[in-house]
């Protein structure tokens, strides 16, 4: 049901600048034949069915920061610090988080617009066409494109920070015993792979002393349909079930999951690469200060076009130690 206010606001805000503009004009009733159409068009943008990029799926997402925010500050700790035993009027308290260290990164915009020639409008109000909305939902998954590239890979030139581009995240050395000495899933068996998955994960608890368990574990889209396919025996340890279900019956808690990004990583000189990982808010964020939005039409020469933005500050980790990355696989 379109908004009444929304559509006067437009009304008048077309109307407006059709007063001052010396290019695009519409008469009243073009003017309120757009209003109507942009009205109509705004829950298209969100109606649209079509699966989310990964890092809006996959991040826990931040939007406490406020829109006019420039930087971020946060810390980043090697450890969790514990609590221990103290008598009454202990004075030597543990301090949680003492050897973090504090970090900034930046807050960035990210723009983009959609819009129609006045003729087209004029064309649709005469004839009562409605104006196409795949402009306006194509605005945004451009912005949804640029989010998700910038929250794995980040951006060195603006100084937004990506999740596989952070150095910060502890290596899992992947074995090279496969076939010729490879670490390739591919030259393989079903027990080096299994040992591989169940290694990575459990070092995410050794290398933060028990603080951390990795509950998610993230694989290359191949990878990923690789183990869902192959028998996991052998010709010593013969086994009916596939490499992923055998490793899910041993590791009940941790969630298998494929992911695009994760193949051909440029941090990690082009290779496939795994991460295990405590996946919670706590850990690390996807910070998106402000959410794709839509400002009033302008007319532009012979067009109107609708402004549009959105701000984001990367991938914020502050416990690194809760994660591993594994590559070569």
């Amino acid at each position: 049901m379109p908004n009444t206010t929304r559509f006067d606001e437009d009304v008048l805000e077309i109307q407006a600048v059709n007063s001052n503009a010396g290019g695009a004009r519409l008469d009243a009733n073009e003017s309120v034949f757009f209003a109507r159409q942009l009205e109509y068009i705004r829950p298209k943008i969100y109606d649209v069915k079509r699966p989310k990029l990964s890092a809006l799926e996959v991040f826990p997402i931040d939007q406490s920061v406020p829109e006019w925010a420039e930087t971020i500050t946060y810390r980043m700790y090697d450890a969790t610090g514990v609590a221990k035993i103290i008598s009454s009027y202990a004075d030597d308290l543990p301090m949680v988080g003492v050897n973090g260290k504090e970090f900034a990164s930046k807050v960035k915009s990210l723009g983009d617009a959609y819009g129609w020639s006045a003729a087209e409008i004029r064309a649709a109000a005469a004839t009562g066409l409605p104006l196409k909305a795949k402009l306006a939902v194509m605005a945004k998954k451009g912005h949804e494109i640029t989010t998700n590239q910038i929250a794995w890979f980040g951006d060195a030139d603006a100084a937004l920070p990506g999740f596989l581009s952070n150095t910060n995240i502890p290596i899992y050395t992947v074995p090279a015993d496969g076939t010729g000495s490879s670490k390739l899933w591919s030259s393989k068996d079903g027990d080096k792979i299994i040992r591989d998955m169940t290694d990575i994960v459990n070092v995410v608890t050794t290398q933060s002393k028990g603080v951390h368990r990795a509950k998610e574990l993230w694989l290359p889209l191949d990878e990923f349909t690789f183990i869902n396919s192959k028998i996991r025996g052998t010709t010593a340890n013969p086994n009916a079930d596939t490499i992923l279900k055998v490793f899910q019956v041993n590791n009940p808690g941790v969630r298998v999951r494929s992911i695009l990004e994760l193949a051909d990583v440029p941090a990690y000189s082009n290779l496939n690469v795994m991460v295990a990982i405590e996946n919670t808010e706590e850990n690390l964020q996807l910070v998106l200060p402000m959410p794709f939005k839509e400002y009033p039409p302008q007319a532009q020469n012979l067009a109107w076009k609708v402004p549009c933005e959105s701000r984001v500050g990367g991938v914020v980790i502050e416990y690194p130690f809760a994660m591993a990355i594994g590559s070569g696989i």
